[in-house]
């Protein structure tokens, strides 16, 4: 029988007001490499746009197998007409994955027998900006309590918006009509029917898809006005036999968001890490990430990055254009499409005005430690975050001064604590980080040895 999946990540939306970003400084450094979605199996994205009751959501839609199979089940609070959905463009995911991943970072100790320089920091700057940016009848089956409340086509889509009165009876209406779902699906239908939801549900139009010659589905977008902020995730619990992924990028004009109904926690960050991590970054992550999620007990959402939109420091990935943020769902970049006023008669090109924050947050559930679908809530808070883990490489050259004998004496301890950081993050066997990181064990020195070394430093040195 040929593999299939469904994506179910619906939502739905809550109230947020929202107001403006300002700037905030940063931690600096030369980037190296970034911990992007790709690193993780099975995981899904969603980016929401939100600002007060409105909302535009963007799904990344994963299959394998068959793609003639592929169907998405996604409860919305209300009937969505064919101009509320759209078909995405995936690079804009890509986009949101690449600027707001965790990342590496590497720093380079100057001579340390040389006073330090004095400059003044120079905040970084955005990018210049670009150029901006038939239903069918309802019909109902009273035998099924379910009803046709929309149905349309977008793009390589079919779509048809439900309205159900039970779960058993939504359940075989879909397989009724050729819906690829799994079984026993009728007890996660019941809450949302309880809230007197629709459930939107697409499927590929082989025809369109094949027409328009794509490799890979499209986003799904679909915007629409409600007092909820949630994303519905018990529906991609259906057949799922391990923990899922799920990275959730949310873009508001306020500032950070959160989960209410689960806690939410700032990804280990800011560690001082071994060299050989730059060739291995793609391997310390996701043992960091699984080190962190067992420990917080596999019931947290991560916050991985925080940061107004308009900068980046360090930059794994540039922040996203006006042009870019409206493919992303960001409707309000209209209203600061004209030059904004500034102390003194001068005005702020409009990509300095640009009020979106972005959060990245990663959850990875399942159905025994997240009972409760994603309940939002933005905040006011405009303290930047990131995933950020540092290489800092040791000076080289000659140190002849009593300042540089103390900086070489000091190395080997720095080293150790390296070694002990990634091992405490990661889990990962402290003797074979020492290994990597070329460390032995030292040798023990004779007292007499550091009484008359101590003489010598004192008068000769």
């Amino acid at each position: 029988m040929k593999r299939w999946r469904v994506l179910a990540c619906g939502l739905c939306a809550a109230l947020l007001v929202l107001g403006w970003v300002a700037p905030a400084w940063a931690f600096c450094g030369f980037y190296v490499s970034k911990a992007d979605t790709t690193l993780f199996n099975k995981a899904s994205q969603v980016a929401i746009a939100r600002d007060g009751q409105r909302t535009v959501i963007t799904m990344a839609n994963d299959v394998s197998g068959d793609i003639k199979d592929f169907a998405v089940v996604v409860p919305v609070p209300m009937v969505l007409k064919q101009e509320q959905v759209h078909v995405g463009d995936p690079k804009v995911l890509k986009r949101l994955d690449a600027f707001s991943a965790p990342r590496l970072v590497e720093y380079f100790d100057a001579n340390p027998c040389q006073p330090p320089m004095l400059y003044d920091r120079i905040m970084p700057t955005a990018p210049a900006a670009q150029e901006s940016f038939g239903a069918a009848k309802a019909r109902s089956s009273n035998a099924l309590g379910v009803t046709v409340e929309a149905q349309f086509s977008v793009g390589e889509y079919d779509i048809v918006v439900l309205g159900a009165k039970e779960s058993n009876g939504l359940e075989t209406w879909l397989v009724q009509n050729g819906y690829k779902i799994p079984r026993g699906a009728a007890p996660l239908f019941r809450p949302y029917i309880r809230q007197n939801m629709k459930f939107f549900v697409a499927k590929v139009n082989l025809k369109e898809f094949n027409k328009a010659g794509f490799e890979f589905l499209r986003p799904i977008q679909m915007a629409y006005e409600s007092p909820k902020f949630m994303l519905p995730i018990r529906l991609g619990m259906i057949n799922a036999g391990t923990a899922q992924d799920l990275v959730v990028y949310i873009l508001s004009p306020k500032g950070q968001a959160e989960v209410v109904n689960y806690r939410t926690v700032n990804v280990p960050s800011d560690a001082n890490v071994p060299l050989f991590v730059k060739s291995e970054f793609g391997k310390v992550y996701p043992a960091l990430f699984e080190t962190a999620y067992n420990r917080e007990g596999r019931n947290v959402v991560f916050r991985e990055y925080a940061w107004n939109m308009g900068n980046c420091d360090p930059c794994s990935a540039d922040p996203l254009t006006p042009e870019e943020l409206r493919q992303a769902g960001v409707f309000w970049m209209d209203e600061l499409s004209q030059p904004q006023p500034r102390p003194g008669g001068r005005f702020a090109p409009p990509w300095m005005s640009n009020t979106v924050f972005i959060t990245r947050l990663h959850a990875r559930y399942t159905r025994d430690k997240f009972p409760e679908d994603l309940v939002f809530q933005e905040t006011a808070n405009q303290q930047n975050f990131q995933g950020r883990y540092v290489l800092t490489h040791p000076y080289k050259g000659e140190m002849s001064c009593s300042a540089g004998k103390q900086y070489a004496r000091s190395l080997p301890a720095r080293f150790e604590k390296e070694a002990q950081t990634l091992a405490n993050l990661t889990g990962w066997n402290i003797s074979d980080i020492r290994k990597k990181m070329n460390l032995e064990q030292p040798i023990p020195v004779q007292w007499w040895k550091k009484l008359w070394n101590s003489l010598f430093d004192r008068y000769f040195a």
